[in-house]
C-alpha cells in the first residue's frame, strides 16, 4: 500500500490550530494541576462505584438538603462537582482528537518510511549502474537497517 493518507493541512490551517492551542493554554493557564505520580497514587482517580456515591450524595443535597451534613461546604462540594463534570467532558473531546492526530501522524509516518524504502532501494539501483553519488547515498543510508536479518533489512537491491 502506498500513500494511506492524503490529506494535508494547509500553512493557513497550520497557523489556525497553532494559535487555537495557544489561546487554550493561555484560557487554562493557573487553573490546572499537572500531579506527580507520587501525588496520583495518593490521591488517586475516584472509581465508577465511588462516583455513584458522589452523586447519590448530590442528588440527597438536591432534594432533601435537611438531610444533609452541616460539616459539608456544599457551595464548594457544587463547585468541585460542576468542575469535575466539566474538566471529564473537555478532556474525553481532547483525547478523541489527540488520538485521532496520532493515528493520522502514524499513516503519514508510514508513508515518509514507504517512500525511504523506495528511494533507498532506487539509490542502490542507480549504484549498482555506476551512477555518480549513489555510492556514498547508499553508504549513508544502510546505516539505518539491521545486519543481523532479524527486523528491518533493507529492500532487495533491484527494485521491481
Amino acid at each position: 500500500m502506498k500513500n494511506l493518507i492524503k490529506t494535508q493541512f494547509t500553512q493557513a490551517e497550520r497557523e489556525t490550530i497553532g494559535n487555537l492551542m495557544e489561546q487554550l493554554e493561555t484560557a487554562v493557564a493557573g487553573k490546572l494541576t499537572a500531579l506527580t505520580e507520587e501525588e496520583r497514587i495518593r490521591y488517586g482517580s475516584v472509581n465508577e462505584q465511588n462516583k455513584l456515591l458522589v452523586n447519590k450524595t448530590r442528588d440527597y443535597r438536591q432534594n432533601q438538603p435537611a438531610l444533609s451534613s452541616p460539616d459539608v461546604d456544599w457551595t464548594e462540594f457544587e463547585s468541585d462537582y460542576e468542575s469535575r463534570a466539566f474538566l471529564e467532558s473537555i478532556a474525553q473531546r481532547l483525547s478523541s482528537v489527540a488520538y485521532q492526530m496520532q493515528s493520522t501522524k502514524i499513516l503519514h509516518d508510514h508513508d515518509n518510511y514507504q517512500d525511504s524504502l523506495s528511494d533507498y532501494s532506487y539509490a542502490q539501483y542507480k549504484k549498482g549502474a555506476g551512477e555518480a553519488g549513489y555510492t556514498e547515498k547508499v553508504a549513508e543510508m544502510k546505516q539505518f537497517f539491521n545486519r543481523t536479518g532479524t527486523t528491518n533489512t533493507p529492500p532487495p537491491e533491484n527494485p521491481s
